[in-house]
């Protein structure tokens, strides 16, 4: 490989963001020289991002924090159409009120942790549908259409992968490298964008979107991709038994998110600290020698670290501190999940099942039903196999709360307001 001059680019190599590039050395000596725009595109298929999109966060960050400028594009026209990217079968429709809602959800998520400000290097949050929405059907098929191969389009894995196991692949989807590609001609036009990352999976409308720009605007734009991460289990990132890592507090809160890191596997915590944190690399080399429980020095760091980035330091401090008090201490942090016994609840009770689902800490009745008949879930200390058991006003002592756990690793509270 070509030695890199551009700070940015050494950095994202020796951090592990580096798959392919559409041309490196070019793209090197270009940013060696000058600051440049890039742009990383997200659809707007729910109202928060998973853990999953953290790899192409961070390399907007970093573009940012060496003085690069970021463009967010949110998918509000490509979201109406659906990548067909790894994906068996095509997405569900969103109504347009559904797709602003999730717009707004996923900006304020991004915006944690990029500066948005009147500097040069600004992040900017652009809409897609900007332009989209405003395409007549003849004229792309007349000026856009002439310049795209079936034959190529066809030899994509996003579609190739698709028509190979003879799942449908609608002409709607078929458009959706057209749209992706024309996308980036615009921004060069706009915002004299040059770059276009993500992930290794959009190697090909990335590709499409840089042969068009060459076509229509005779302009050298790049691509730079980063490889899909798995845990060292081989699972896929930001998906665990009991559902998705999301990064909106609302749908997972900053406690779980903590300890979702916590918990790393120890052949996963070096690169994820290399990933989805600032620290100097020379520090991260330092965590590289622990061994053993020694490791877990690194965890609390790596769980710290991605937390204050999602959800602020305040809430990174308190998830630390609860997870001390609850696994060393053996008490009831203040950030463990809750669930209240309600006024309906007092004569019938709450269902174990229920309370477990409402925890998160699985996701439907039948997965806690099998939690409860392992023997995995106690009630304070005592182990309960009866799946059926209701929580009653009469299980409390005074308005102390009842610790459900699962394991060793998830903690929640169960509290009443009412006296016994």
């Amino acid at each position: 490989m070509h030695p890199l001059q551009s700070p940015v680019l050494k950095c994202l190599e020796a951090r592990g963001f580096f798959h392919q590039c559409t041309d490196l050395t070019a793209l090197d000596t270009l940013m060696a020289k000058q600051s440049i725009t890039a742009y990383i595109g997200f659809d707007l298929t729910a109202d928060s991002l998973h853990v999953g999109s953290l790899v192409p966060i961070m390399l907007l960050k970093w573009l940012q924090t060496y003085g690069h400028k970021p463009l967010v594009v949110l998918g509000g026209g490509t979201t109406k159409i659906g990548d067909p990217s790894g994906k068996d079968e095509a997405r569900k429709m969103l109504t347009p009120e559904a797709i602003i809602h999730n717009k707004q959800a996923i900006s304020r998520i991004i915006q944690r942790y990029l500066k948005v400000d009147d500097s040069d290097n600004s992040a900017a949050f652009i809409d897609n549908a900007q332009w989209l929405d405003e395409l007549s059907y003849v004229s792309l098929l007349r000026d856009i259409g002439p310049h795209f191969s079936i034959n190529k389009m066809l030899s994509f894995d996003s579609v190739k992968l698709r028509l190979e196991r003879e799942q449908n692949l609608s002409f709607l989807e078929f458009n959706y490298m057209i749209l992706q590609a024309y996308d980036f001609v615009e921004l060069n036009k706009r915002y004299q964008c040059r770059l276009q990352l993500g992930g290794s999976d959009q190697w090909g409308n990335i590709v499409s979107g840089i042969d068009l720009g060459r076509r229509l605007l005779k302009q050298s734009l790049y691509g730079y991709t980063s490889p899909l991460l798995t845990t060292a289990s081989g699972a896929k990132m930001g998906k665990t038994a009991s559902g998705a890592v999301w990064l909106d507090a609302n749908k997972l809160s900053p406690y779980d998110f903590w300890q979702y890191w916590r918990n790393v596997d120890d052949a996963d915590v070096i690169r994820f600290l290399k990933l989805f944190t600032q620290l100097p690399l020379e520090t991260i080399q330092d965590y590289s020698q622990l061994t053993g429980s020694d490791l877990n020095q690194a965890k609390i760091v790596l769980a710290n670290e991605v937390t204050t980035l999602a959800h602020g330091q305040a809430q990174a401090k308190q998830a630390e501190e609860t997870a001390l008090s609850t696994f060393k201490a053996q008490g009831l942090g203040q950030a463990l999940p809750t669930f209240k016994l309600e006024q309906t609840h007092v004569e019938q009770g709450a269902g174990l099942l229920s309370i477990i689902v409402a925890l998160g800490f699985a996701p439907s009745n039948s997965a806690a039903r099998r939690l409860v008949e392992s023997g995995a879930v106690k009630l304070d200390q005592e182990t309960i196999h009866d799946p059926k058991k209701q929580i009653l006003i009469g299980d409390f002592t005074g308005t102390n709360p009842i610790k459900l756990s699962i394991g060793k690793k998830k903690i929640g509270v169960i509290q009443s307001s009412y006296v016994k």
